[in-house]
């Protein structure tokens, strides 16, 4: 099982979300990488160490998958199915498995796209 991080999730730990920061603690007591891509991070990230400083430190545990040309067909065929628009969104579903936890502030945005794609995975809101 991976944990999917979105948008809304970074931005949960960033303002301290403690049940949030419980679950990447436990991630990373148990060696194993929450994962997002360079698209949400793009999302939240403002620039600086410093104005950001638990973001930062968050992502330096976090698996930052590239959103490349092949991520971006993909999302994009998927948004053909779903008939949806938000290219992050589908990156992010496309990241997760069957059994893995994504952690949203948009879960019925990504059901619609999980469903499309037939992925059975657990949306929970932040």
């Amino acid at each position: 099982m991976s944990v999917v991080l979105d948008a809304g999730a970074l931005v949960a730990i960033e303002r301290g979300d403690r049940d949030l920061i419980a679950v990447v603690k436990r991630e990373r007591r148990a060696e194993r990488a929450p994962l997002t891509h360079g698209g949400v991070v793009g999302q939240v990230w403002r620039g600086g160490h410093r104005r950001q400083a638990v973001l930062a430190r968050l992502l330096r545990g976090v698996e930052v998958q590239p959103l490349d040309d092949d991520a971006g067909r993909r999302a994009g065929v998927l948004l053909g199915l779903a008939g949806a628009a938000d290219v992050i969104d589908a990156a992010v579903l496309l990241l997760a498995h069957d059994g893995d936890e994504i952690f949203t502030s948009g879960p019925e945005d990504l059901r619609v796209l999980a469903a499309a794609a037939g992925r059975h995975v657990d949306l929970i809101p932040v």
